[in-house]
């Protein structure tokens, strides 16, 4: 038995902004350098509307920033802007503009050697707080110099980046917390007006916290950041948080010195941590938002990273569409992990499709879920009922309206590690109607990682073979007929699958 919804195409709706748009995340600071991740980041703009970027390690070493004396004793380090006005050049060039992560520590003044991923940014807090003060001081003068209080005004500072998780944060809580405080001080000392925040933790910690000892100790805030993905975070579970938060930390050096047996024995919960079947509820992200959302309070809420897995393929637009109708009136913004595929947390590998979070694989190819996004940008900003939603349901619809027309999304979606059956669905519709056309997202059509899997899963490609892909990544809009005196779409939404109808009224 079909399952049955009804739309009142000529309903007003209610407001729904496109809160997933305010920002995208890009890697780290470096990759923003390269012509080709600067081509993807202007293309996702122009086709989805992104209008911040967010990325790691704007202050790391590969950024020059903080320039060391080629030698001890032969002076003092040099601090240098050059790339960083490189990048913000660029952003606000293409229309966007910057959601100033404030990271990682220079080596010069970090107090411990820990570095996190590939391109070894250094997780520390500084030796000395007056060299962070001065760099921080320095940097936001400088980009009010350079680009004025007006634009600066509109960007957003975040201070670090998962400072609860000890890849990122070689400290306690309570040692980000005086480093916030520093930084948030800082930045509103030369210019009240910015906007500064945190704790930008991941798994939705430490925000009644970070708002407590900002409350008492008289500390700026202006709006709360963390992270949510639809599985637990498996480095916590595993034991690899910071110590202070929950349990008992595992830092980077004593994690190092464990005995063989020991750490191999961490490594394997952690792969188990990562492998699990996921026995979340469909709905988890909502969830976790609407707790985060009672805990800031009247303060904005940011997810500055989410994602919802199973990159390449089209769960994640499945999962995305979902987790977009959930949350609504939760998230005052949303920014995706992330752009692309050229991503160097562990070393950029190069191949066609390897699960990496991005929107666009190495050769700029459009996943399922940029399509996805492509249409949703393209969606009005009210959304309109649907009669017939019942709990429980894999198959559901989002509606969205603009004027005379309105997009249907009609998405069968489960949480990973779930099989679920592919769904017959009608939906009813009221209203006059001149035009449809209806488009899928699949396993089997705008799927370009099935097209590579077709090549024979090639390491590289030729120049042919990345059109053959672009081509079959394209969202294929076929229009079709309705009876006019009983508008009904009857059709069959596969497992993990979005179906789109662009109905045009009279």
């Amino acid at each position: 038995m079909a399952i049955s919804y009804s739309i009142n195409l000529e309903e007003e709706g209610r407001d729904f902004p496109h809160y997933w748009e305010l920002s995208v995340g890009s890697c780290h600071a470096a990759t923003i350098l390269r012509a080709d991740v600067q081509e993807q980041i202007k293309k996702a703009h122009r086709d989805i509307g992104f209008q911040y970027l967010r990325f790691h390690g704007l202050l790391d070493d590969d950024m020059s920033v903080v320039i060391p004396p080629l030698m001890p004793g032969m002076g003092e380090a040099q601090i240098s802007f050059f790339n960083i006005d490189r990048i913000f050049d660029f952003l606000l060039d293409i229309g966007m503009k910057p959601f100033v992560e404030l990271g990682f520590m220079p080596e010069a003044y970090a107090s411990t050697g820990q570095t996190t991923f590939h391109y070894r940014g250094f997780s520390s807090m500084p030796k000395r707080d007056e060299d962070w003060i001065d760099l921080i001081d320095k940097l936001v003068r400088h980009l009010e110099e350079r680009y004025g209080e007006k634009e600066v005004r509109s960007w957003f500072f975040e201070v670090w980046n998962e400072p609860n998780l000890r890849f990122f944060f070689d400290g306690t809580m309570e040692d980000y917390f005086h480093l916030y405080e520093m930084t948030a001080k800082t930045i509103k000392q030369v210019d009240a007006c910015l906007k500064v925040g945190g704790p930008a933790t991941s798994n939705n910690m430490w925000i009644p916290e970070f708002r407590q000892f900002c409350d008492n100790n008289h500390v700026p805030y202006d709006f709360i950041t963390t992270h949510h993905y639809p599985a637990d975070d498996p480095l916590s579970r595993a034991g690899m948080n910071v110590a202070g938060s929950k349990g008992d930390g595992m830092d980077m050096e004593a994690f190092a010195k464990m005995p063989e047996e020991e750490r191999s024995a961490m490594l394997e919960k952690m792969a188990e941590m990562f492998t699990r079947p996921n026995t979340n509820p469909r709905d988890v992200l909502a969830q976790t938002a609407r707790k985060a959302k009672e805990e800031a309070g009247d303060y904005p809420l940011y997810y500055t990273e989410w994602n919802v897995g199973h990159y390449d393929v089209s769960y994640a637009a499945a999962g995305v569409t979902a987790t977009l109708a959930y949350n609504e009136g939760l998230v005052e913004g949303y920014s995706y992990w992330c752009i692309s595929d050229i991503f160097e947390e562990i070393g950029l590998h190069g191949l066609p499709f390897n699960n990496e979070f991005g929107l666009v694989n190495v050769y700029g190819t459009p996943k399922p879920v940029y399509r996805l996004f492509q249409a949703l940008h393209e969606a009005g900003t009210k959304r309109l009922s649907v009669g017939g939603e019942e709990a429980g349901r894999t198959a559901e619809v989002l509606a969205l309206a603009d004027g005379k027309e309105v997009m249907l999304f009609a998405y069968n979606h489960d949480i990973e590690e779930r099989d679920i059956k592919e769904e017959d669905m009608e939906i009813r519709l009221q209203g006059y109607i001149r035009s449809v056309k209806k488009a899928v997202i699949d396993a089997d059509t705008t799927a370009p990682y099935k097209a590579w899997e077709e090549m024979g899963r090639p390491t590289y490609l030729d120049r042919a073979q990345v059109l053959a892909l672009e081509n079959a990544s394209q969202l294929v809009y076929d229009e079709i007929a309705v009876d006019e005196t009983a508008p009904r779409l009857t059709f069959t939404a596969k497992s993990e699958s979005v179906t789109i109808f662009k109905i045009t009224l009279a």
